[in-house]
């Protein structure tokens, strides 16, 4: 079987791109572990080191999509994540935006994953909080349901990703596999907010998530972070009505301060937790500011508000009045509940 991809591989070899058809098959078979380590290992290497394409990334990611758990639902949901890989080992904010964006009135579905090149992952820090990550699709809806957020763990809904896993890690550099977590969201997420780790990607994942059926869709980098960020200026792709705009955001435009990376630095999982309860009970300062950023740009892609500035203010009222705190209480007490969804 494995001299079916010989070909495939020899025109990535040689610096040519795939099409669509052949990159999806190619890694619907990697999701099956038909090609070899070897296999994957090369192809993955070519495609990093000529450039992934914006086919490519499609592909695959629709290839990961049709293997996928997928949490059924009749919301218009949102996600909020990023690639990670940015090496700045900060707080965790997609995270906590989650439970801001919900107090706001969203219906939140956060995928995630445990730590791979940071200290603390969504996974982590969620379990250091008390919610069961390994909730079933039940716990999940109703999460969804009540909380207005549930959290997707990629390792439980994305099994077939065991077949690259140790090929990943072997490799230990970014490759096509680091982008499309948050492109392949298992609730069909249509509304996102999606963080890369560096300039290059911005414009190519807004462009895949269009490819991929994404109503509205934001792809950030600030300022080295996967994350829009308050310590400089924000690079943003936007898709909406079939095409991209590229622009720029900065912290004073929407009212916010620039903070120093250290006032946002993280530390393991307990240590962001920390940080997390106490940004929820109300402390102010430079985690709280970029929070309300992020999930000002959610509020925005959701149409939720018609400025940042609106939806900064929106993410304050929701910390503020402890609506974003409820959140996270009732996604505890969902997934650790015997709960089915409600009618």
């Amino acid at each position: 079987m494995s001299d079916a991809f010989k070909p495939l591989l020899a025109k990535l070899a040689d610096g040519q791109t795939l099409d669509e058809d052949d990159a999806e098959i190619f890694f619907a078979a990697c999701l099956r572990g038909e090609p070899t380590p070897a296999q994957v290992a090369a192809a993955v290497t070519a495609m990093r080191l000529r450039g992934e394409t914006v086919g490519e990334i499609t592909a695959c990611a629709r290839a990961m999509r049709r293997a996928a758990i997928h949490l059924e639902h009749p919301y218009d949901v949102i996600d909020v994540c990023g690639t990670g890989g940015d090496g700045l080992h900060t707080l965790n904010i997609s995270t906590a935006v989650g439970f801001v964006a919900a107090g706001g009135g969203l219906k939140v579905a956060k995928h995630g994953n445990r730590a791979i090149t940071s200290k603390s992952g969504t996974a982590d820090v969620l379990a250091a909080l008390g919610v069961n990550i390994d909730a079933t699709l039940a716990q999940q809806r109703r999460a969804l349901d009540t909380a207005g957020i549930c959290f997707l763990f990629a390792q439980s809904h994305h099994g077939a990703m065991k077949h690259v896993s140790p090929i990943r890690q072997q490799l230990g550099f970014r490759t096509i596999f680091n982008l499309l977590g948050p492109l392949t969201n298992p609730a069909g997420a249509k509304r996102q907010v999606v963080g890369v780790s560096a300039h290059r990607f911005v414009e190519p994942v807004a462009k895949a998530l269009g490819a991929l059926g994404a109503e509205r869709a934001w792809s950030v980098h600030g300022a080295g972070m996967d994350e829009l960020t308050t310590t400089g200026e924000t690079e943003v792709a936007e898709w909406r009505d079939g095409s991209v705009r590229l622009f720029t955001i900065t912290p004073e435009a929407v009212g916010l301060p620039r903070a120093a990376l250290a006032d946002i630095t993280g530390g393991d999982p307990a240590f962001n937790a920390a940080a997390l309860t106490t940004l929820l009970d109300g402390q102010k300062g430079a985690y709280r500011d970029i929070v309300m950023l992020n999930a000002a740009a959610a509020f925005l892609v959701a149409d939720k508000v018609e400025t940042l500035r609106e939806g900064v203010e929106l993410a304050g009222a929701a910390l503020d009045d402890g609506r974003a705190q409820a959140a996270l209480a009732g996604l505890v007490a969902a997934t650790n509940s015997e709960a089915v969804p409600a009618a």
